[in-house]
Order: structure tokens, then C-alpha cells, then sequence
């Protein structure tokens, strides 16, 4: 049997369409007890072991990753190219209609994340060769995808935060190509923020890319950067194999992107 005020509390823990993992429940002040009563009493569904969800509930990308920025006490974001997404900036993808999620974090991925049973993949990136600690988990650097009114919020990054983690990528899974057509369409990000972003992050590939990009679309916010602040590193990056070297940014680009 389950005692009614611990089932309210369930209730409250884990609504429709979100999750929890037994971790979090005990810490919440359930007890073992109560949590395999809820699942032999068919309240909760075991999803993997240690990971549950509402027997009758359906799953969505948006649900595990509401949960997982709930449960976590690190910084876990939505960002890159689907942070771009999400904000209608991105090329190829009905806003908000994604089959991989890239997530951003200073932890270790939980080991249950790619195994909950849905449609949609998640891709996992570290970001401490990315940012200075603590620099870029400030609430202005992201913002909220209210999806269900009742329910937490998908957070995810700024723009300006977004483009810089998508071009650690470039070219392993991100081409110039499809980087350039996206900064095309960058015209009204913050070069207040943007500042703030670039002397934080610790990419020099980043950095350098994001200068020869805007470089090429003359964005109205790039005259207000201040690129004597910014840390480029010292001699040549080679992005592009056999590409020309850009002497500004000193990085080998494609050739038929290189005039």
C-alpha cells in the first residue's frame, strides 16, 4: 500500500511526462520502500533500473532533458545547433522538431541518457576545454523553452553562446558550409554578450572560425567586438586539409570559401 501523503508527494515529483531516478526520489525524501511499492502498484514504470516515469506516461525529448536539468547539480544545457533550433535560427529542421539534441556540460553524461527509448539521440559534449569555470552558467547566457506551462522548462543557450559551441565541431560533424549559412543568419546577436562570450571561452579554433565567419557577412555587431580582448593562441590552426591559409585569423579554410 502506498501511504496518501507519499503519493501526493510522488505526484508532485514526477508528473506526466517528465522522469526521476531513485537517486533523486531518496533525496527527495522517498523512501525505497515506498518507491518498489510504486512500481509494483503499477504508479510507476521502471524506464531503466534506477530511472522511472509515470506508468501511463508518454516520453519526449523535451521531458528528459526538463528532468535532467532538474535533477542535476551541474550545468546542463541545450546548445549548438540545437540551441539554434530552438530559437528558429537553424537550417534543414522545423523549429523545435529534432532527432538529436546536442547537450552541453562540465559532467560525465548519466549512463541511463541514451537508453530511455525514444526516437531522438543525444549527444553529449564536455565543455571544459571550451569555457573559463563558471564564466558562461550565468542566467543571461540562456534561456527557457516553456513547452508545458506546468511543467520545468528546457534550458538552453543564447545564441551568441550557441554559435561559439557549434564551432568546436567544425569540420568533424559541423561543415564550413553548413557553419557559414548559419552565421548568415546571425545578424541581430548581442556584441555585448558576444564580448563576454569570446574572453570566456578557452577554444581558439572557436574563436578564430567565429571572427573569419563574421568577417565574411559584415554583421552590424561586429564592428562593436573588441577582438584586442580576446585570446587567439599563437601560430597556424589547420581546419581545413588542403584549404588557404587566412592570414588575418591564421587558419586554413576551404578554397572555394577562401575569396
Amino acid at each position: 500500500m502506498l501511504d496518501l501523503e507519499s503519493r501526493k508527494r510522488l505526484t508532485t515529483l514526477v508528473p506526466h511526462e517528465l522522469i526521476a531516478t531513485k537517486t533523486w526520489l531518496r533525496q527527495q525524501g522517498l523512501s525505497l520502500h515506498f518507491i518498489d511499492n510504486a512500481v509494483k502498484g503499477r504508479v510507476l514504470k521502471v524506464l531503466v533500473p534506477g530511472v522511472y516515469a509515470r506508468y501511463e506516461s508518454t516520453l519526449t525529448w523535451k521531458g528528459i532533458i526538463a528532468s535532467l536539468q532538474r535533477m542535476s547539480d551541474a550545468s546542463v544545457g541545450v546548445g549548438g545547433l540545437s540551441a539554434l533550433n530552438l530559437e528558429g535560427l537553424a537550417h534543414y529542421q522545423e523549429r523545435g522538431k529534432l532527432s538529436l539534441v546536442h547537450l552541453y556540460s562540465d559532467a560525465p553524461p548519466p549512463a541511463w541518457l541514451g537508453k530511455l527509448g525514444v526516437e531522438t539521440r543525444f549527444k553529449w559534449h564536455g565543455t571544459r576545454q571550451l569555457w573559463q569555470p563558471l564564466k558562461t552558467n550565468e542566467a543571461k547566457f540562456f534561456r527557457q523553452d516553456i513547452w508545458r506551462e506546468t511543467l520545468p522548462p528546457v534550458i538552453y543557450s543564447v545564441p551568441e553562446k550557441a554559435i561559439v559551441e557549434l564551432l568546436s565541431d567544425v569540420p568533424k560533424s559541423i561543415s564550413f558550409e553548413h557553419a557559414d549559412r548559419l552565421m548568415e543568419g546571425l545578424s541581430n546577436l548581442s556584441p555585448r554578450r558576444l564580448d563576454v562570450i569570446l574572453q570566456a571561452s578557452t577554444s581558439i579554433k572557436s574563436k578564430r572560425l567565429f571572427m573569419w565567419l563574421a568577417g565574411r557577412h559584415n554583421h552590424p555587431w561586429l564592428k562593436h567586438l573588441k577582438p584586442e580582448n580576446y585570446d587567439f593562441g599563437s601560430g597556424k590552426r589547420e581546419l581545413a586539409s588542403g584549404g588557404r591559409l587566412d592570414k588575418a585569423w591564421n587558419i586554413t579554410v576551404p578554397m572555394e570559401m577562401s575569396f
